[in-house]
């Protein structure tokens, strides 16, 4: 079943993009799944917020979390590296992303529903507190769960594909065999201090290889969010995913295998 998964998703996803005339394109997903009572998700209601649900308060009977990753096709990445605002590309990007999100956890549940089990999805986005700035579903750390790949120091999920993507997940009471978190960092700051070029692209001082500074990344979303307010809405900047050696790829394999 967990074959069939992977494949639906990545047919879906295909089919969307050529059916619903997006703008953007993306590459071939990257789907793996959790067991619901793994011991970290109770862990990010300390690291991520006190209101962090469970896979069990988002569906009583889970059994699997099921994340995938939706990297973005090159143009859109290489689009939004120059200049202080982010790329209309990028804006649309985001938009086209959160609603193929969306349309990929709604085929999912009927897809598994149609096999008798049951899903719960939760938004794509703004499923944040906005006093103060904390998710009470982050995809984020739930596809670090899961084994997508591992935080680098942009606090972006670093996958064999890079970080210039979105991820989505759902949760259901079909027990699928969980993937196997990599112990390997993809961060090249983290794996030797080699790089922090991500800090220097930051454009609004949020970014610091000690800190991050959240409110000062998400003044600079709605900075975004209100200039391209006739496209719709996109509070999001994406310059510190942009023209790094993670964008594309995981460099600490690459480094390694090259060395």
């Amino acid at each position: 079943m967990k074959a069939r998964i992977i494949a639906e998703i990545s047919r879906f996803v295909e089919c969307h993009q050529r059916n619903e005339r997006t703008t953007i394109r993306w590459e071939t997903p990257i789907v793996r799944c959790a067991d619901a009572e793994d011991p970290l998700f109770a862990e990010l209601k300390r690291v991520a917020s006190q209101e962090h649900l469970l896979p069990r308060e988002m569906l009583a009977s889970a059994k699997t979390v099921v994340t995938f990753f939706l990297p973005f096709d090159g143009q859109v990445a290489t689009s939004n590296i120059a200049g202080e605002l982010a790329s209309e590309l990028w804006v649309v990007a985001y938009i086209e992303t959160n609603t193929l999100i969306t349309a990929v956890c709604e085929h999912m549940r009927g897809f598994l529903e149609s096999s008798g089990y049951q899903v719960a999805t939760t938004p794509a986005t703004h499923n944040f507190d906005p006093q103060r700035l904390v998710s009470n579903w982050s995809h984020r750390h739930v596809g670090y769960i899961a084994g997508l790949g591992k935080f680098g120091l942009n606090n972006m999920l670093i996958t064999e594909r890079g970080c210039c993507g979105r991820i989505g997940s759902l949760v259901t009471n079909l027990r699928i065999e969980p993937d196997r978190r990599s112990v390997n960092e993809t961060c090249l700051h983290v794996y030797d201090a080699s790089c922090s070029k991500c800090v220097r692209r930051c454009v609004n001082a949020a970014l610091f290889e000690d800190r991050f500074d959240r409110w000062r990344c998400h003044q600079m979303c709605l900075r975004n969010e209100e200039h391209f307010r006739a496209i719709g809405t996109a509070d999001v900047c994406g310059k510190c995913l942009v023209g790094l050696p993670c964008s594309f790829t995981d460099p600490v394999k690459s480094k390694a295998s090259s060395g």
